[in-house]
């Protein structure tokens, strides 16, 4: 008569328990890095206090409606080739503006890329500004007057629009 003695060898010893516990490291890694990556980087999208933000849409509207009294259009242009930003304002009875103004391109997601800008247009109402180059995005543009009386607001994706114009409405 035969015994068959077998050794068994320890199951940390085998290939299998660590190729089928494999998966689900990976998956508690990745979840550890997705998390990191959550609390690490805010998201600059959300607005603490929208109450504060519904009273300044009321405020903006009021210079909305006194932009669209004054006639007010403007033009904005970016020549990348020699980092200028160009435009012209002008009102609907009475030719170009000549006052400074502000202008603030603020970046779709990234508040740390928001480029502003202080504008002097000639008698005309035409202007130029050096400007970095400008960051593949869709842009929200606000022009207002220096008292912030009035304003010109859009929506800018550069560079498939080579151009803007805000129109008062």
């Amino acid at each position: 008569m035969h015994h068959l003695h077998s050794t068994v060898t320890p199951w940390y010893q085998q290939r299998w328990p660590w190729l089928l516990m494999l998966g689900p490291a990976i998956v508690v890694a990745g979840s550890a890095f997705t998390a990191y990556l959550a609390f690490s980087t805010p998201d600059p999208v959300v607005v603490g206090d929208y109450y504060k933000q519904g009273k300044a849409i009321n405020q903006d509207l009021t210079r909305d409606r006194v932009a669209s009294a004054m006639g007010l259009s403007m033009t904005l242009t970016y020549d990348a080739s020699r980092s200028v930003l160009s435009g012209q304002v002008q009102r609907l009875h009475g030719g170009g503006m000549t006052e400074p103004m502000r202008l603030r391109l603020s970046h779709a997601t990234l508040p740390d890329k928001d480029i502003e800008a202080t504008l002097q247009p000639d008698t005309a109402g035409r202007f130029e500004a050096p400007l970095a180059m400008l960051e593949r995005s869709r842009w929200v543009v606000l022009v207002e007057g220096e008292k912030r009386d009035w304003r010109l607001a859009g929506a800018w994706v550069w560079p498939k629009e080579r151009g803007v114009a805000l129109v008062a409405d």
